[in-house]
């Protein structure tokens, strides 16, 4: 039945007994797909009958169907006739894990992040009501999590003072972001969920009392103004309604008429309302069920049966970070960690079971979070907030001008930066780096490997009068890559046989930047790689190290467009010192899923074509030096005779 689903048209002619069918083999084609590819599976079993009911309620594209977040849109793909698409989900050249608008009509909000689509909503259903277009309805599917969010809250506020918009929000309630949705919310939601039957009484009491000959209506009508009374005891959603809003359910999620009819009525209503549905994450596969940290939010490929990973398993950045946080906190009172929903992506998962008193998971608010941990650091605490680096472009604000401007100090640990591959151009972690360039007082680390992730964390730590952050790639750590020496912070890691180019290396890209050394060394060009590990502020002494060389190159895996070559070159003119530089790093531009090492290939960012690049620069350009300084260079009287490259 599956594979004759080429738009939602096509599910509109099923029969309840059809639809059944239906949702089985969506689950059971999800679970195999993702298992081979990766993706977000749990969030999709639950929204399974949801997205069904959706498409045969609407009429899609013509009404707006908007995902919060868009990791729930795979059922969505599915009804929109990308089926035979799947085997390429997130894969290169393939359909994307997020909507995407290059895909299909039926897809408008690209950006996955979460709490967004409320906002979308009340513009779209305005932009609807102003150019008469009043028979196209929207409708926002927002998570529980989502709510969680400040912005999903201004939302409301704004459309609930609003009539004549055709605009559905439904909230899909699984009680799971990541992890267990966090806050007042959560338990307000959690009330509702267990008052179902007061809608049917309702529905029940309406048909029977308007049966009943001459007192029947007037009877009703009294008690159906006492309504809100009577919900506020029995069903408290009083909440959205104080708002404006009007409330419908809970409904259970799961169930197809009932979601139908609660949808139609919703469609039929002229104005704003929510809908309150009631779903399981991870519907239907037992190994995601089971998973009661994350309920398979997000899976690499796994078996599809038991759901363990396939993959080798290796040493993780993230993992790292989390083993040296607890060992620092043991001897640091002070040290309290700060997650917005994700505690174990972020790897505060560890901490939160030895410091379960020191753990604050302020849900999906990235800006409370930053906030809240400046009065934190005033309150003689020191605050360290981990987050996805995509997810602190959230709360740049608040970085600037309540923990930067107020001197507070706390540590931001920014897991997922640069490249990050699979998740699409609003995962990927490459403005980091320029917009913390512009944060007064900052201080930013970025390690090569897991000894300079544990080194950095703590002397990130011990900074208790300015904001601290330290980057890290998503994915395995590569091996340790020791230093010759280390001057003034700056660690030697390759020296070349002449003062050629003097190649600069932030954080992860250090192993390429050797290896690229070791083939422009065979090609006769002498590089030198260094690594700052503090690219915030920089080393003074960088100057006096590059007016050595006829050139310098800077290798980073963030936007070149005011990045740390940027910085690199504002001190160099600073210090009048006119030496070259060349910059190898992001472009501005949003960049498609794909592989990391895929999308570092398609960026040029490969130790062969950095070596080519450098070959070629300095055969072109290089201002020539006396013999006497590239001697000065090549053999200090303090350095090891043993100058071999590395590698």
């Amino acid at each position: 039945m599956l594979e004759s689903i080429k738009s939602p048209a096509d599910i509109k002619a099923l029969d309840i007994a059809q639809l059944n069918i239906l949702s089985e083999e969506i689950r059971q084609f999800l679970i195999t797909k993702v298992s081979k590819t990766g993706g977000h599976l749990g969030p999709n079993l639950g929204v399974v009958e949801l997205t069904i009911a959706i498409h045969r309620t609407f009429d899609s594209p013509r009404d707006v169907v908007l995902f919060d977040t868009g990791h729930q849109s795979y059922v969505h793909k599915i009804l929109t006739g990308r089926v035979s698409q799947f085997d390429g989900l997130r894969q290169r050249g393939g359909i994307a894990g997020y909507p995407n608008r290059r895909e299909s009509e039926h897809d408008v909000i690209e950006n996955s992040h979460a709490s967004t689509a409320l906002s979308w909503g009340d513009g779209i259903s305005f932009g609807f009501s102003q150019t008469k277009q009043t028979d196209r309805h929207v409708v926002v599917v927002v998570g529980d999590g989502a709510l969680t969010g400040g912005m999903s809250w201004e939302a409301l506020n704004n459309i609930a003072a609003t009539e004549k918009r055709n605009l559905v929000i439904i909230v899909n309630d699984n009680e799971r972001s990541y992890s267990p949705t966090i806050g007042g919310l959560a338990t307000y939601l959690s009330t509702l969920r267990v008052t179902r039957g007061y809608e049917r009484f309702l529905d029940w009491g309406k048909e029977f009392l308007h049966k009943t000959p001459v007192v029947g209506t007037p009877i009703y009508e009294t008690l159906h103004g006492v309504k809100k009374g009577i919900k506020d005891i029995i069903a408290p959603q009083g909440m959205f309604e104080d708002l404006g809003l009007k409330y419908l359910g809970p409904i259970d999620g799961h169930d197809i008429p009932a979601l139908e009819r609660a949808l139609t009525q919703a469609k039929d209503f002229d104005e704003p309302i929510l809908v309150h549905v009631i779903t399981e994450k991870g519907r239907g596969h037992i190994p995601a069920m089971a998973d009661e940290a994350e309920k398979f939010h997000a899976v690499g490929i796994v078996d599809r049966e038991t759901g363990a990973p396939l993959a080798k398993s290796s040493t993780t950045w993230t993992k790292i970070f989390s083993e040296e946080l607890v060992e620092i906190a043991r001897d640091r009172p002070d040290i309290v960690a700060i997650t917005a929903a994700m505690l174990g992506p972020t790897g505060l998962d560890a901490f939160e079971k030895a410091y379960p008193d020191r753990t604050i998971d302020v849900g999906i608010a990235e800006q409370h979070a930053v906030t809240s941990a400046a009065g934190m650091a005033y309150a003689g605490l020191h605050p360290v907030v981990a987050v996805y680096s995509t997810f602190l472009n959230r709360a740049f604000d608040q970085l600037l001008l309540d923990v930067a401007l107020h001197k507070a100090g706390v540590t931001f640990v920014l897991d997922r930066s640069g490249i990050t591959g699979d998740d699409g151009p609003s995962h990927h972690g490459i403005w980091d780096l320029a917009l913390t360039g512009i944060v007064p007082t900052m201080c930013v680390a970025a390690p090569r490997d897991a000894q300079r992730l544990r080194e950095t964390l703590r002397e990130a730590v011990a900074i208790s009068d300015a904001p601290s952050m330290v980057r890290f790639p998503k994915g395995a750590v590569q091996s340790e890559i020791p230093a010759f020496e280390r001057r003034d912070g700056i660690d030697v890691l390759y020296r070349g046989e002449s003062a050629d180019v003097l190649l600069i290396s932030i954080g992860a890209m250090a192993a390429i930047a050797v290896e690229a050394a070791s083939m422009a060394y065979r090609e006769g060009v002498g590089v030198t790689v260094i690594d700052p590990r503090w690219v915030k502020p920089l080393p003074v002494s960088l100057t006096a190290m590059a007016e050595r060389y006829k050139s310098v190159v800077v290798i980073e895996d963030g936007i070149k467009h005011g990045g740390i070559a940027s910085s690199i070159s504002e001190l160099f003119r600073e210090a009048g010192l006119a030496t070259p530089i060349h910059s190898i790093g992001v472009p501005l531009e949003f960049i498609e899923h794909s592989k990391r090492n895929e999308i570092l290939s398609d960026l040029g960012i490969t130790a062969q074509n950095i070596a080519r690049d450098i070959v070629e620069w300095n055969s072109s350009k290089g201002a020539a030096l006396s013999n006497s300084i590239m001697e000065e260079m090549q053999s200090p009287a303090h350095e090891s005779v043993d100058r071999k490259p590395l590698g």
